[in-house]
């Protein structure tokens, strides 16, 4: 028997899948397929195996080292995983000791930038069928399940701005490798500031046709491509889509991306704020709702204005964004999880700096659109980066919301002037949004203390790395008065 039917981990859908999987592998000729799971930065991680392999053992699973789930951003082991429990308490974490990937054949693609190879995305396992608990797409799928215990779905749709940048030099010396390497150079390949104009648009549309031609062949719901406000800066956003399909796709796109623009000579990035002259923020905005698992009824919809007494949202609508308000500090460390991605929070910007919302403004954290009988009716929350991993985001906003039903909390009036309201200041860094997270017992609850402890740790070995680096400001500020 194999590992999958042994412990029951596919439904009736990923079995249909995986027929449908091998045939294409058969159909096409494939001679690889990529085996991928998104790690706790919600990057790809994985191996590549010779199809006739992979396919052979699709029901067996994959091993792959635990120290993966150990990794900054810098991809340096930050647990001591050869001591007692490698440093999670755990023994099967021990000794960097293998996990299962188990392949989710619904998420199969052929790769249209790389020539007769498969990819799939893979959920971890521990050798005796238990998930692993570090594991961010795991821990979303469960949020899911408890969403779905209600009845209900979770819809997402996705807004995300990104720069490319024409690749000047790689930076593949000897002396460039490092933890983290050296960032290559790079050239602009439009000047920005003319947002929107067909000018600028016809500027990168050479790059740009060659990424919307591969995201399409994907099969990514792909709904525009714009040019944004900032040099070589865009947006690509995708139309709504239920569940886990969200969160795949994002790291599916981030992935593809790089990888695209890599090939023919650009480099991509969603790091929000890169550090070159008059570059621009990026923020990803995440378009949500949730609907009726039943009927299909948008839930956040209200119906009326006699009925709703002319409110944007129903009542359920309200308390699940006033639960998003209320943990909007403390899920701050997932949906903006970089030390980088706090240097866009700036006052008088389109993006927030405090845990208000309002009806379509773009200087509030969350933009309510729509309204009575509106079935795409929505909250836009615009806290996030693009650099945020997608389940762990996209979890803490399902959670949050759901309190603030369970607890019928009220969001207060709509934000007409966003950075003169009194609010609750969102995090200035890194660090206090750490802080926040830990001094908030209901992410504790809701996702585990065993959870909350491993990704703060993480994230606090980040921030000593960064606090330990002589920085330019710092230099310039005290080299010659001192």
């Amino acid at each position: 028997m194999t590992f999958v039917a042994r412990h029951a981990l596919w439904s009736d859908e990923q079995r249909d899948a995986a027929q449908r999987m091998r045939r294409i592998a058969e159909e096409k000729n494939l001679e690889v397929i990529r085996l991928a799971f998104p790690d706790q930065h919600g990057i790809l991680r994985g191996k590549t195996i010779v199809a006739s392999e992979a396919i052979a053992s699709l029901e067996s699973g994959c091993s792959i080292t635990t120290t993966m789930l150990a990794k900054d951003t810098s991809h340096r082991t930050v647990f001591p995983v050869f001591t007692a429990g490698g440093g999670f308490g755990m023994k099967e974490m021990e000794g960097a000791a293998d996990v299962l990937m188990v392949p989710d054949p619904t998420t199969f693609r052929v790769l249209p930038w790389a020539p007769t190879t498969g990819w799939v995305l893979c959920d971890l396992y521990f050798n005796d069928g238990r998930p692993v608990p570090f594991a961010t797409r795991g821990l979303y799928k469960r949020v899911l399940g408890e969403l779905g215990t209600r009845g209900h779905d979770f819809v997402a749709g996705l807004e995300v701005e990104f720069h490319i940048f024409r690749l000047d030099d790689p930076h593949m010396r000897a002396e460039d490798a490092g933890q983290p390497g050296t960032p290559p150079s790079v050239s602009l390949l439009s000047h920005g500031y003319q947002y929107l104009t067909e000018q600028r648009f016809d500027q990168m549309e050479p790059v740009l046709e060659i990424l919307r031609r591969d995201i399409v062949a994907l099969g990514l719901p792909l709904r525009s491509v714009e040019v944004e406000f900032g040099p070589s800066q865009c947006e690509f956003t995708f139309q709504p889509k239920k569940g886990l399909e969200p969160a795949d796709n994002m790291v599916l796109f981030r992935s593809a991306v790089k990888q695209i623009a890599r090939r023919h000579g650009y480099h991509a990035t969603f790091m929000c704020r890169p550090k070159l002259p008059n570059v621009f923020a990026s923020g990803w905005h995440l378009h949500q709702s949730i609907v009726s698992r039943a009927s299909g009824d948008n839930l956040f919809m209200a119906q009326e204005a006699a009925t709703d007494g002319g409110e944007p949202l129903s009542a359920f609508g309200k308390s699940y964004l006033a639960g998003l308000l209320d943990h909007a500090r403390a899920s701050t460390l997932f949906t903006t999880p970089t030390i980088n991605g706090y240097k866009r929070y700036r006052s008088y910007s389109l993006a927030p700096d405090r845990a208000i919302w309002g009806r379509d403004n773009r200087g509030v954290m969350i933009r309510v659109l729509g309204g009575a009988g509106d079935a795409s009716t929505r909250l836009e929350n615009r806290i996030g980066e693009p650099a945020a991993n997608p389940y762990l985001y996209m979890a803490s906003q399902i959670l949050s919301g759901l309190d603030g039903v369970d607890r019928k909390l009220d969001p207060g009036p709509s934000a007409d002037t966003p950075y003169e309201t009194k609010a609750p200041p969102l995090p200035k860094s890194l660090r206090d949004a750490v802080s926040a997270l830990k001094d908030d017992p209901f992410f504790r609850e809701k996702l585990g203390a065993e959870f909350v402890d491993y990704y703060t740790h993480i994230k606090n070995a980040e921030i000593d790395r960064f606090l330990s680096e002589v920085t330019d400001w710092e230099h310039r500020e005290y080299f010659e008065v001192f």
